[in-house]
Protein backbone atom coordinates (compact mmCIF):
# COMPACT_ATOMS: atom_id res chain seq x y z
CA UNK A 1 0.00 0.00 0.00
CA UNK A 2 2.97 2.24 -0.48
CA UNK A 3 3.58 4.72 -3.24
CA UNK A 4 2.93 3.17 -6.66
CA UNK A 5 5.73 2.61 -9.10
CA UNK A 6 4.14 4.78 -11.74
CA UNK A 7 5.20 8.05 -13.24
CA UNK A 8 2.90 11.02 -13.71
CA UNK A 9 2.41 10.20 -17.34
CA UNK A 10 1.47 6.56 -16.65
CA UNK A 11 -1.39 7.22 -14.25
CA UNK A 12 -4.63 9.05 -14.66
CA UNK A 13 -4.26 12.80 -14.86
CA UNK A 14 -4.64 14.83 -11.69
CA UNK A 15 -7.12 17.11 -13.50
CA UNK A 16 -9.71 14.87 -15.11
CA UNK A 17 -12.77 16.26 -16.86
CA UNK A 18 -15.80 14.40 -15.57
CA UNK A 19 -18.11 15.45 -18.41
CA UNK A 20 -16.72 16.23 -21.82
CA UNK A 21 -19.88 17.43 -23.54
CA UNK A 22 -20.16 21.19 -23.67
CA UNK A 23 -23.70 22.53 -23.68
CA UNK A 24 -25.10 25.38 -25.63
CA UNK A 25 -25.55 28.62 -23.71
CA UNK A 26 -29.25 29.30 -23.16
CA UNK A 27 -30.92 32.69 -23.12
CA UNK A 28 -33.55 34.17 -20.86
CA UNK A 29 -36.26 36.77 -20.71
CA UNK A 30 -34.94 40.09 -19.44
CA UNK A 31 -36.18 41.70 -16.27
CA UNK A 32 -33.89 44.69 -16.01
CA UNK A 33 -31.36 44.57 -18.80
CA UNK A 34 -33.07 45.18 -22.13
CA UNK A 35 -30.03 43.85 -23.99
CA UNK A 36 -30.27 40.41 -22.41
CA UNK A 37 -31.32 37.59 -24.77
CA UNK A 38 -34.81 36.16 -24.46
CA UNK A 39 -35.96 32.73 -23.35
CA UNK A 40 -39.33 31.19 -22.73
CA UNK A 41 -40.19 30.56 -19.07
CA UNK A 42 -41.07 26.99 -20.01
CA UNK A 43 -37.48 26.45 -21.16
CA UNK A 44 -36.00 27.14 -17.74
CA UNK A 45 -33.74 24.42 -16.33
CA UNK A 46 -35.50 22.09 -13.88
CA UNK A 47 -34.79 21.99 -10.18
CA UNK A 48 -31.79 19.79 -9.51
CA UNK A 49 -33.80 17.36 -7.35
CA UNK A 50 -36.45 17.05 -10.07
CA UNK A 51 -33.81 16.43 -12.70
CA UNK A 52 -32.22 13.70 -10.58
CA UNK A 53 -35.58 11.98 -10.07
CA UNK A 54 -36.55 12.14 -13.74
CA UNK A 55 -33.14 11.07 -15.07
CA UNK A 56 -33.29 7.50 -13.78
CA UNK A 57 -34.46 6.32 -17.21
CA UNK A 58 -32.24 8.72 -19.14
CA UNK A 59 -29.07 7.49 -20.86
CA UNK A 60 -25.85 8.21 -19.01
CA UNK A 61 -23.01 10.23 -20.49
CA UNK A 62 -20.44 7.65 -19.56
CA UNK A 63 -20.38 4.23 -17.89
CA UNK A 64 -20.39 4.36 -14.13
CA UNK A 65 -21.89 7.84 -13.85
CA UNK A 66 -24.67 6.94 -11.46
CA UNK A 67 -27.37 9.52 -10.87
CA UNK A 68 -29.48 8.26 -8.01
CA UNK A 69 -26.81 6.02 -6.48
CA UNK A 70 -25.10 8.05 -3.79
CA UNK A 71 -21.71 6.39 -3.16
CA UNK A 72 -21.36 4.55 0.13
CA UNK A 73 -18.52 2.51 1.63
CA UNK A 74 -18.36 -1.14 0.63
CA UNK A 75 -17.82 -2.28 4.22
CA UNK A 76 -20.90 -3.73 5.88
CA UNK A 77 -19.82 -2.30 9.25
CA UNK A 78 -18.90 1.14 7.88
CA UNK A 79 -20.18 4.19 9.74
CA UNK A 80 -21.63 7.11 7.75
CA UNK A 81 -22.72 10.34 9.42
CA UNK A 82 -24.41 13.14 7.45
CA UNK A 83 -24.69 16.67 8.82
CA UNK A 84 -28.32 17.73 8.40
CA UNK A 85 -27.42 21.42 8.04
CA UNK A 86 -24.47 21.40 5.66
CA UNK A 87 -24.87 17.98 4.01
CA UNK A 88 -21.23 17.18 4.82
CA UNK A 89 -20.52 13.47 5.22
CA UNK A 90 -18.13 11.60 7.48
CA UNK A 91 -17.20 7.98 6.77
CA UNK A 92 -15.39 5.51 8.97
CA UNK A 93 -14.50 2.53 6.79
CA UNK A 94 -11.74 -0.03 6.65
CA UNK A 95 -11.82 0.07 2.84
CA UNK A 96 -10.76 3.74 2.93
CA UNK A 97 -7.22 2.50 3.63
CA UNK A 98 -7.21 0.52 0.39
CA UNK A 99 -5.68 2.90 -2.21
CA UNK A 100 -7.71 1.51 -5.12
CA UNK A 101 -10.99 1.63 -3.17
CA UNK A 102 -10.26 5.15 -1.91
CA UNK A 103 -9.57 6.41 -5.42
CA UNK A 104 -12.79 4.77 -6.65
CA UNK A 105 -14.78 6.47 -3.88
CA UNK A 106 -13.35 9.88 -4.75
CA UNK A 107 -14.05 9.52 -8.46
CA UNK A 108 -17.61 8.39 -7.81
CA UNK A 109 -18.20 11.25 -5.38
CA UNK A 110 -16.79 13.74 -7.90
CA UNK A 111 -19.69 13.27 -10.36
CA UNK A 112 -22.17 14.55 -7.76
CA UNK A 113 -22.39 18.36 -7.78
CA UNK A 114 -22.15 20.72 -4.82
CA UNK A 115 -25.40 22.45 -3.86
CA UNK A 116 -24.71 26.22 -3.95
CA UNK A 117 -27.41 28.64 -2.77
CA UNK A 118 -27.93 32.39 -2.66
CA UNK A 119 -29.64 33.42 0.58
CA UNK A 120 -31.09 36.85 1.36
CA UNK A 121 -31.90 37.53 5.01
CA UNK A 122 -33.47 40.73 6.31
CA UNK A 123 -33.73 41.44 10.04
CA UNK A 124 -34.50 44.33 12.36
CA UNK A 125 -34.42 44.97 16.12
CA UNK A 126 -37.71 45.27 17.94
CA UNK A 127 -37.77 46.71 21.45
CA UNK A 128 -40.70 45.86 23.71
CA UNK A 129 -41.53 46.14 27.42
CA UNK A 130 -42.54 43.23 29.61
CA UNK A 131 -44.96 43.25 32.53
CA UNK A 132 -42.27 44.59 34.82
CA UNK A 133 -41.70 47.51 32.46
CA UNK A 134 -38.27 46.19 31.46
CA UNK A 135 -37.09 46.64 27.92
CA UNK A 136 -36.40 43.59 25.79
CA UNK A 137 -34.75 43.75 22.40
CA UNK A 138 -35.44 40.93 19.97
CA UNK A 139 -34.16 40.23 16.48
CA UNK A 140 -37.07 39.86 14.07
CA UNK A 141 -36.57 38.17 10.69
CA UNK A 142 -38.40 40.08 7.98
CA UNK A 143 -37.61 37.66 5.16
CA UNK A 144 -35.36 34.69 4.44
CA UNK A 145 -35.32 33.95 0.71
CA UNK A 146 -33.10 31.30 -0.89
CA UNK A 147 -32.43 30.40 -4.52
CA UNK A 148 -30.50 27.29 -5.56
CA UNK A 149 -27.77 27.62 -8.19
CA UNK A 150 -27.16 23.91 -8.83
CA UNK A 151 -29.22 23.68 -12.06
CA UNK A 152 -27.00 26.31 -13.68
CA UNK A 153 -23.89 24.16 -13.24
CA UNK A 154 -25.21 21.87 -15.98
CA UNK A 155 -25.59 22.44 -19.69
CA UNK A 156 -28.25 19.72 -19.43
CA UNK A 157 -29.23 18.74 -15.87
CA UNK A 158 -31.23 15.70 -16.95
CA UNK A 159 -28.30 14.16 -18.82
CA UNK A 160 -25.68 15.45 -16.37
CA UNK A 161 -23.72 17.43 -18.97
CA UNK A 162 -21.31 19.76 -17.20
CA UNK A 163 -17.76 21.09 -17.21
CA UNK A 164 -16.84 19.56 -13.85
CA UNK A 165 -13.24 18.55 -13.29
CA UNK A 166 -11.49 16.48 -10.63
CA UNK A 167 -8.04 17.74 -9.70
CA UNK A 168 -5.43 17.56 -6.97
CA UNK A 169 -4.07 20.62 -5.22
CA UNK A 170 -0.95 22.38 -6.42
CA UNK A 171 1.94 23.45 -4.27
CA UNK A 172 0.79 27.04 -3.79
CA UNK A 173 -2.45 26.04 -2.02
CA UNK A 174 -2.33 26.03 1.76
CA UNK A 175 -3.98 22.75 2.73
CA UNK A 176 -3.37 19.68 4.88
CA UNK A 177 -1.03 17.25 3.11
CA UNK A 178 -0.89 14.41 5.60
CA UNK A 179 -0.11 16.94 8.31
CA UNK A 180 -1.69 18.41 11.41
CA UNK A 181 -1.44 21.98 10.12
CA UNK A 182 -2.24 23.30 6.66
CA UNK A 183 0.82 24.22 4.64
CA UNK A 184 2.14 24.86 1.16
CA UNK A 185 4.45 22.50 -0.71
CA UNK A 186 7.86 24.15 -0.98
CA UNK A 187 9.09 21.44 -3.36
CA UNK A 188 6.59 22.54 -6.01
CA UNK A 189 8.66 25.63 -6.87
CA UNK A 190 11.66 23.45 -7.69
CA UNK A 191 9.55 21.29 -9.99
CA UNK A 192 8.15 24.31 -11.81
CA UNK A 193 11.66 25.69 -12.37
CA UNK A 194 12.70 22.31 -13.77
CA UNK A 195 9.80 22.37 -16.24
CA UNK A 196 7.91 19.44 -14.72
CA UNK A 197 4.61 19.17 -12.90
CA UNK A 198 5.46 18.22 -9.30
CA UNK A 199 1.81 17.83 -8.33
CA UNK A 200 1.05 14.25 -7.21
CA UNK A 201 -1.86 12.52 -8.89
CA UNK A 202 -4.95 11.33 -7.05
CA UNK A 203 -3.61 7.78 -7.22
CA UNK A 204 -0.37 8.82 -5.53
CA UNK A 205 -2.20 10.72 -2.77
CA UNK A 206 -4.39 7.69 -2.09
CA UNK A 207 -1.29 5.52 -1.72
CA UNK A 208 0.34 8.07 0.60
CA UNK A 209 -2.79 8.11 2.77
CA UNK A 210 -2.92 4.33 2.94
CA UNK A 211 0.81 4.01 3.68
CA UNK A 212 0.80 6.56 6.49
CA UNK A 213 1.48 4.98 9.90
CA UNK A 214 -0.66 7.61 11.68
CA UNK A 215 -3.12 6.10 14.17
CA UNK A 216 -5.80 8.68 13.30
CA UNK A 217 -6.09 10.00 9.76
CA UNK A 218 -8.70 11.64 7.57
CA UNK A 219 -8.90 12.10 3.78
CA UNK A 220 -11.17 15.05 2.89
CA UNK A 221 -12.72 15.41 -0.55
CA UNK A 222 -14.15 18.82 -1.51
CA UNK A 223 -16.66 20.03 -4.08
CA UNK A 224 -16.87 23.69 -5.09
CA UNK A 225 -18.47 25.98 -7.64
CA UNK A 226 -15.98 28.16 -9.52
CA UNK A 227 -16.29 30.95 -12.07
CA UNK A 228 -19.23 32.68 -10.38
CA UNK A 229 -19.08 36.44 -9.75
CA UNK A 230 -20.29 36.47 -6.15
CA UNK A 231 -19.38 40.11 -5.54
CA UNK A 232 -21.27 41.32 -8.59
CA UNK A 233 -24.38 39.28 -7.84
CA UNK A 234 -24.31 40.32 -4.18
CA UNK A 235 -24.14 43.99 -5.15
CA UNK A 236 -27.07 43.66 -7.57
CA UNK A 237 -29.23 41.82 -5.02
CA UNK A 238 -28.50 44.39 -2.32
CA UNK A 239 -29.52 47.17 -4.71
CA UNK A 240 -32.68 45.25 -5.60
CA UNK A 241 -33.79 44.93 -1.98
CA UNK A 242 -32.87 48.50 -1.08
CA UNK A 243 -34.99 49.75 -3.97
CA UNK A 244 -38.02 48.41 -2.06
CA UNK A 245 -37.06 50.99 0.60
CA UNK A 246 -36.12 48.28 3.07
CA UNK A 247 -34.37 49.83 6.10
CA UNK A 248 -33.38 46.77 8.10
CA UNK A 249 -30.18 44.75 8.26
CA UNK A 250 -29.64 42.93 4.96
CA UNK A 251 -27.36 39.96 4.51
CA UNK A 252 -26.67 38.27 1.17
CA UNK A 253 -24.94 34.94 1.71
CA UNK A 254 -23.54 32.27 -0.58
CA UNK A 255 -23.66 28.86 1.05
CA UNK A 256 -22.77 25.45 -0.33
CA UNK A 257 -24.22 22.16 0.84
CA UNK A 258 -22.79 18.70 0.14
CA UNK A 259 -19.38 20.33 -0.16
CA UNK A 260 -17.20 17.95 1.88
CA UNK A 261 -16.78 14.24 2.54
CA UNK A 262 -14.39 13.16 5.29
CA UNK A 263 -13.07 9.59 5.07
CA UNK A 264 -11.57 8.35 8.35
CA UNK A 265 -9.57 5.19 8.91
CA UNK A 266 -11.43 2.58 10.94
CA UNK A 267 -10.45 2.93 14.59
CA UNK A 268 -12.49 3.00 17.79
CA UNK A 269 -11.56 6.62 18.45
CA UNK A 270 -12.76 7.71 15.00
CA UNK A 271 -16.04 5.85 15.55
CA UNK A 272 -16.47 7.44 18.97
CA UNK A 273 -15.79 10.96 17.66
CA UNK A 274 -18.73 10.57 15.26
CA UNK A 275 -21.18 9.03 17.75
CA UNK A 276 -23.71 11.70 18.86
CA UNK A 277 -24.32 10.53 22.43
CA UNK A 278 -20.58 10.26 23.09
CA UNK A 279 -20.02 13.75 21.76
CA UNK A 280 -22.80 15.12 23.97
CA UNK A 281 -21.36 13.28 26.95
CA UNK A 282 -18.00 14.94 26.42
CA UNK A 283 -19.65 18.35 26.03
CA UNK A 284 -21.82 18.06 29.14
CA UNK A 285 -18.97 16.78 31.29
CA UNK A 286 -16.57 19.39 29.83
CA UNK A 287 -14.08 16.64 28.98
CA UNK A 288 -14.08 17.98 25.42
CA UNK A 289 -11.58 20.54 26.75
CA UNK A 290 -9.07 17.69 26.81
CA UNK A 291 -10.38 15.46 24.00
CA UNK A 292 -10.55 18.20 21.37
CA UNK A 293 -6.84 19.16 21.58
CA UNK A 294 -5.95 15.46 21.62
CA UNK A 295 -7.91 14.76 18.41
CA UNK A 296 -6.60 17.93 16.78
CA UNK A 297 -2.98 17.06 17.43
CA UNK A 298 -3.24 13.32 16.73
CA UNK A 299 -5.23 13.37 13.48
CA UNK A 300 -3.26 13.62 10.23
CA UNK A 301 -5.35 15.14 7.46
CA UNK A 302 -5.26 15.12 3.67
CA UNK A 303 -7.24 17.83 1.82
CA UNK A 304 -5.78 17.25 -1.62
CA UNK A 305 -8.68 16.25 -3.91
CA UNK A 306 -11.11 18.85 -5.28
CA UNK A 307 -13.99 18.58 -7.75
CA UNK A 308 -14.53 21.94 -9.44
CA UNK A 309 -17.88 22.74 -11.03
CA UNK A 310 -17.49 25.81 -13.28
CA UNK A 311 -20.32 28.29 -13.64
CA UNK A 312 -18.09 29.91 -16.25
CA UNK A 313 -14.58 29.62 -17.64
CA UNK A 314 -12.18 31.53 -19.88
CA UNK A 315 -11.38 30.01 -23.26
CA UNK A 316 -8.03 29.99 -25.02
CA UNK A 317 -8.77 33.41 -26.56
CA UNK A 318 -9.48 35.04 -23.20
CA UNK A 319 -13.24 35.13 -23.68
CA UNK A 320 -15.56 34.18 -20.84
CA UNK A 321 -18.03 31.40 -21.62
CA UNK A 322 -20.83 29.97 -19.50
CA UNK A 323 -21.98 26.41 -19.05
CA UNK A 324 -25.65 27.51 -19.06
CA UNK A 325 -26.38 31.20 -18.37
CA UNK A 326 -24.43 34.24 -17.18
CA UNK A 327 -24.77 36.00 -13.83
CA UNK A 328 -26.55 38.88 -15.56
CA UNK A 329 -29.03 36.51 -17.15
CA UNK A 330 -29.57 34.74 -13.85
CA UNK A 331 -30.28 38.06 -12.15
CA UNK A 332 -32.69 39.16 -14.85
CA UNK A 333 -34.47 35.83 -14.54
CA UNK A 334 -34.84 35.80 -10.76
CA UNK A 335 -34.93 39.48 -9.74
CA UNK A 336 -38.69 39.86 -9.99
CA UNK A 337 -39.39 36.64 -8.07
CA UNK A 338 -36.90 37.59 -5.35
CA UNK A 339 -38.30 41.11 -5.05
CA UNK A 340 -41.82 39.74 -4.76
CA UNK A 341 -40.82 37.21 -2.10
CA UNK A 342 -39.03 39.93 -0.11
CA UNK A 343 -42.07 42.22 -0.15
CA UNK A 344 -44.29 39.30 0.87
CA UNK A 345 -41.89 38.64 3.78
CA UNK A 346 -41.49 35.01 2.87
CA UNK A 347 -39.07 32.56 4.46
CA UNK A 348 -38.67 29.88 1.85
CA UNK A 349 -36.64 28.30 -0.94
CA UNK A 350 -37.86 29.67 -4.27
CA UNK A 351 -38.50 27.26 -7.12
CA UNK A 352 -39.85 27.30 -10.67
CA UNK A 353 -43.41 27.87 -9.52
CA UNK A 354 -42.33 31.13 -7.85
CA UNK A 355 -40.46 32.11 -10.99
CA UNK A 356 -43.48 31.54 -13.20
CA UNK A 357 -45.80 33.30 -10.76
CA UNK A 358 -43.57 36.38 -10.74
CA UNK A 359 -43.68 36.67 -14.54
CA UNK A 360 -47.41 36.01 -14.90
CA UNK A 361 -50.21 38.57 -14.50
CA UNK A 362 -52.22 38.56 -11.28
CA UNK A 363 -54.84 35.84 -10.91
CA UNK A 364 -58.42 36.44 -11.99
CA UNK A 365 -60.85 35.00 -9.44
CA UNK A 366 -63.84 33.17 -10.85
CA UNK A 367 -65.47 31.09 -8.10
CA UNK A 368 -68.95 31.49 -9.49
CA UNK A 369 -69.95 33.79 -6.66
CA UNK A 370 -69.58 37.47 -7.45
CA UNK A 371 -69.41 38.43 -3.77
CA UNK A 372 -66.57 36.00 -3.11
CA UNK A 373 -64.73 37.09 -6.26
CA UNK A 374 -65.08 40.71 -5.21
CA UNK A 375 -63.77 39.99 -1.71
CA UNK A 376 -60.75 38.10 -3.05
CA UNK A 377 -60.01 40.86 -5.53
CA UNK A 378 -60.29 43.45 -2.76
CA UNK A 379 -57.90 41.46 -0.58
CA UNK A 380 -55.37 41.20 -3.42
CA UNK A 381 -55.64 44.94 -4.08
CA UNK A 382 -55.03 45.57 -0.37
CA UNK A 383 -51.85 43.49 -0.42
CA UNK A 384 -50.56 45.39 -3.45
CA UNK A 385 -51.42 48.67 -1.74
CA UNK A 386 -49.50 47.69 1.41
CA UNK A 387 -46.46 46.74 -0.68
CA UNK A 388 -46.62 50.08 -2.47
CA UNK A 389 -46.85 51.94 0.84
CA UNK A 390 -43.78 50.06 2.04
CA UNK A 391 -41.92 51.14 -1.08
CA UNK A 392 -42.83 54.78 -0.48
CA UNK A 393 -42.47 55.10 3.30
CA UNK A 394 -39.89 52.45 4.08
CA UNK A 395 -40.18 49.25 6.06
CA UNK A 396 -38.15 46.89 8.21
CA UNK A 397 -36.48 49.56 10.33
CA UNK A 398 -35.67 49.11 14.04
CA UNK A 399 -38.53 49.92 16.34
Amino acid sequence: MGKPNTRHGDSLSDAVSLHSNIGEGSTIAPYVDEDAPEIDINDLPPNYSDAVESSEAAPMLAPGHGVNNTPRPLDLDAKVVIDQNSGAQAWVARSAEDPAALETYIRRLAVIPPRPYVKLIGTHRETTRDRKDKQETNIVTDFNVTVELTPYLFADAQYRTSWSQLRTVDGSEKVHRGTIRAKRDAASHQGIEAGTDPRPTLQEWCHRFAASPAALKCFTFRRQMVGFDKDGVKRRLEELVRRTNYRGQLSVQFITQDAQIHLYNDTKINRWRLTPWIRWLFILTLTFLFSWPYLLLRTKRWEVAVAEWPFSRVDEFGNKEYVSISEEQWYNMWAQAICRAVLEKRQTLLDQSDLRRAHEPGPVFNTGNTNVDGALGLFQAGVHAMNEVNRQLGWGGDC
